[in-house]
């Protein structure tokens, strides 16, 4: 296959996978990795993890988002922690790196896009995330606004004291609290079955409670 045949076959997609060139070249697997090498070198095609690739800026039709991107480099997953804090409103700092949970172990990619990180969480506590579309009509699974909170206090359990209400706006500057409902607050932390998470969540409940009085 040359390189003006590959453009034409997956120049509609947003990423390209081996296994989806391989399927239309079986018997010519190390044929495959030798031209895409060659291709990759010339920055004909990026490459953003083994086995997952994209045309470049120039020849794509797509540009994916970077949080379509961090559902496809690693699953199961969801985009959670700091980025859906940033994207719900909750914190106010723009997060270029995104962060995502998933129950496979944690890693670390980063390339031309930027940098993905997941962290590991038990299979009972992965839920609490929905569908999201993307401009140009992908989709990739994103944190509830109440999840990412709770992600967030379990992956960083330990910078947290029990009592200590006012670490969530001096040092995180959680924000637009409005928007979190306390019952599914508490529904997402009995997720994890943690007993400091949940006096945590406690004292982040009575946080939120407090700002809509003032």
């Amino acid at each position: 296959m040359n390189y003006i045949t590959f453009k034409k076959t997956f120049g509609k997609l947003p990423i390209i996978q081996t296994r989806d060139i391989l399927s239309l070249r079986k018997k010519d697997r190390q044929v495959v990795f030798n031209q895409l090498g060659r291709w990759q070198a010339k920055g004909l095609i990026i490459k953003l993890k083994r086995g997952i690739y994209m045309l470049n800026e120039d020849n794509r039709k797509i540009d994916p988002d970077k949080s379509f991107i961090a559902n496809q480099l690693y699953t199961p997953s969801y985009v959670s922690l700091e980025y859906a804090l940033s994207f719900h409103g909750l914190i106010p700092e723009a997060v270029f790196g995104i962060t995502s949970v998933t129950t496979k172990k944690t890693v670390f990619f980063e390339n031309i896009l930027g940098k993905f990180s997941y962290q590991h969480i038990k299979p009972s506590a992965f839920r609490g995330f929905k569908i999201s579309k993307t401009a140009w009509g992908g989709s990739y699974f994103l944190a509830d606004p109440e999840k990412a909170i709770v992600d967030f206090v379990y992956l960083n359990l330990h910078l947290f004291k029990l009592g200590d209400k006012d670490i969530f706006k001096e040092s995180y500057r959680l924000q637009n609290t409005e928007i979190l409902k306390i019952k599914k607050l508490k529904e997402m932390t009995g997720f994890f079955e943690n007993s400091k998470l949940t006096k945590v969540i406690e004292s982040f409940c009575d946080f939120v409670k407090s700002e809509r009085v003032l």
